[in-house]
Order: C-alpha cells, then structure tokens, then sequence
C-alpha cells in the first residue's frame, strides 16, 4: 500500500517555494505575498504554503534567508543617491556642506526603514507561530478526548 498523499509536495513545488520567498526577502516584500504568489500557482491555499515554509523549508534555508536579508539591506544603503555635483561647483564649500547635511539626515531615515522591516517580519513571524500552536492544541485537545473516549469504551 502507498503512503503518499494525493495533496503531497513535490521536490519542485518546495524549490518554487523556497524561491520565491527568498526573492520576496531580497525584494523587501513580505512573506505572506511570497505564500500568496505561490498558492496561485500552485493551486494550494496560502496557508498551506506558509506552513510548509514554516514546517520543512525554512530550516533547510536559513543561511539563503539571511544572505537575501543581506542583499536587502545592501541595497537599501544603495538606493540613496544625491545630486551629482558639477566640476564647476566642486570646489564650492556651500555644496558640500548641503551634500553632507542631507547625508546626515538621509542615513537615521534608511536605518529605520530597516529597523522596521525587521520588526515587520518578526512581528509575522510571531503570528505564524502563534497560529501553529493554536493548531497543535487544537489536534491535542481532540486527541485528549479521542483517548478519554477510548478509556471510557474500555470500562
């Protein structure tokens, strides 16, 4: 008799997943939208990709988390651009000190967003585990009354 489940995922199923959510981390999207785009394409629920995340692949990626987490960060430190300064006002000491003062006041803006973006996925990530265990008590409280039923079945 075989075991395998009709609904069971698949070797590439777990690579789209894994891929995406890591490109959503790279991106700075969540991974609820990562859950969400593949459950589209995978005709499953998002919440059964966010479990099968939780439960098997993100263990198995953790250093490719933290490496797009990185990427994210590096890329946010790029995204800031200031004005080009002319050759012919380079040596004009008014530009550089408004360059530096809107360098001063840009960077704390950046770090924050980073800040953010990590409470946001801790934050997340915290629900799902939340909800996990709202699903084990849930299936250990129904076990408990299955054996309470058996012992009075027994007696």
């Amino acid at each position: 008799m075989n075991d395998t489940r009709q609904d069971a995922w698949t070797e590439e199923e777990d690579r789209l997943l894994a891929d995406t959510v890591l490109q959503c981390i790279q991106e700075g999207r969540t991974q609820l939208e990562a859950f969400k785009e593949v459950a589209e394409k995978l005709s499953r629920t998002a919440a059964a990709c966010g479990f099968r995340w939780n439960a098997k692949i993100r263990k198995q990626c953790q250093e490719q988390v933290q490496a797009a987490k990185e990427k994210r960060k590096a890329g946010l430190k790029q995204r800031i651009t200031y004005p080009a300064i002319e050759t012919s006002s380079i040596h004009s000491i008014d530009t550089a000190i408004q360059l530096l003062e809107k360098m001063r006041t840009d960077m704390p803006q950046q770090e924050d967003f980073v800040k953010r973006e990590e409470l946001n996925e801790a934050l997340q990530e915290n629900r799902d585990l939340k909800k996990r265990i709202e699903v084990y008590e849930t299936v250990w409280g129904k076990i408990n009354h299955l054996i309470e039923d058996v012992q009075k079945t027994r007696l």
